[in-house]
C-alpha cells in the first residue's frame, strides 16, 4: 500500500532519470571536443589534433546509421549518430581553414585528385564532404542490396561500433610518434574516457547489442592508454635535439 502511494513521485521520477540518460547519450559524445575546438580558435594551430580522429567518427557513425536500418535500436543511440556526425564536420572545417591559412606555397590538394598519398590531407572543407557523401552513397547502396542477410546486417553492426573503439588510436599513434602530447587537449581526453565509461555502461544497462558492449570496454582502455601517455610524457619530457652546425656554416666561421 505505502509503495502504491510512492508510485506518483518514483514514477515521474524514472521517467526523468530516462530522459536525462538519454540526452547524456545524444549530446554526451560531442562535449569532449569543446575544449579542443576553442583550443584550436585561440591559438590557430590545429597541429596537436589528429583530424584522423574525425574520419574513424565519421565512418563509425554513418555505418551505425545504416545498421539501424537492419536492426533498429534505441533512438538516442541513433540521434548521437546524427549528433556526432555534424560535429565532426565542424571539426574538420575549423582545423582545414586553420591549416590552409599557415601554410604558404603549398600546392592545393582536392579530392577529385585521388591521390592516396594526399588522402585526408585536402585544402577544402569541400572535399572532406564530397569523400563522406561518396562513402555514405556507396556504403548505403551495398547494405540495401544485402539487408536480407542477418549476416552482413551484424557484421556491419560490429564494423561500426570496432571502427569508434578505434577512435583514440589515431591520436596514441600521433602521440607516439612525436614522444608528446603537446597541442592534444587533456580535458577532451578525460571526457573521452568519462564518458565511453558512461556509454558502456549504458550499452550494459540497457541489452545494446553485444557489439556495442565489446567494442565500448575496448574504447575505454584505448583512453586510458592515451591518459598514460600524457602522465608518460609529462615526467619524462622530450629533450629537444642539440643544434648541428652546418658544414658550410662552420667553414665560414
Amino acid at each position: 500500500m505505502e509503495a502504491e502511494g510512492l508510485d506518483w513521485l518514483l514514477v515521474p521520477l524514472h521517467q526523468l532519470v530516462s530522459w536525462g540518460a538519454a540526452g547524456a547519450m545524444v549530446f554526451g559524445g560531442v562535449v569532449p571536443y569543446i575544449p579542443q575546438y576553442r583550443d584550436i580558435r585561440r591559438t590557430q594551430n590545429a597541429e596537436g589534433f589528429s583530424t584522423y580522429v574525425c574520419l574513424v567518427l565519421l565512418v563509425a557513425n554513418i555505418l551505425r546509421i545504416l545498421f539501424w536500418f537492419g536492426r533498429h535500436f534505441e533512438s538516442p543511440l541513433l540521434w548521437q549518430s546524427v549528433v556526432m556526425i555534424l560535429t565532426m564536420l565542424l571539426m574538420l572545417k575549423l582545423c582545414t581553414e586553420v591549416r590552409v591559412t599557415n601554410e604558404l606555397n603549398v600546392k592545393r590538394r582536392f579530392f577529385a585528385d585521388f591521390d592516396p598519398h594526399h588522402f585526408w590531407h585536402w585544402s577544402s572543407f569541400g572535399d572532406y564532404v564530397q569523400c563522406v557523401l561518396a562513402f555514405t552513397g556507396v556504403a548505403g547502396y551495398v547494405t540495401y542490396l544485402s539487408m536480407d542477410s542477418a549476416l552482413f546486417v551484424e557484421t556491419l553492426g560490429f564494423l561500426a561500433v570496432l571502427t569508434e573503439a578505434m577512435l583514440g588510436v589515431p591520436q596514441l599513434y600521433r602521440n607516439y610518434r612525436h614522444q608528446s602530447t603537446e597541442g592534444m587537449s587533456i580535458k577532451m581526453v578525460l571526457m573521452w574516457a568519462s564518458g565511453d565509461t558512461f556509454k558502456t555502461a549504458y550499452f550494459l544497462l540497457n541489452g545494446a547489442p553485444l557489439q556495442f558492449s565489446v567494442c565500448g570496454l575496448l574504447q575505454v582502455l584505448v583512453d586510458l592508454a592515451i591518459l598514460g601517455q600524457a602522465y608518460a610524457f609529462a615526467r619524462h619530457p622530450q629533450k629537444p635535439a642539440p643544434h648541428v652546425a652546418h658544414p658550410a656554416s662552420a667553414k665560414a666561421l
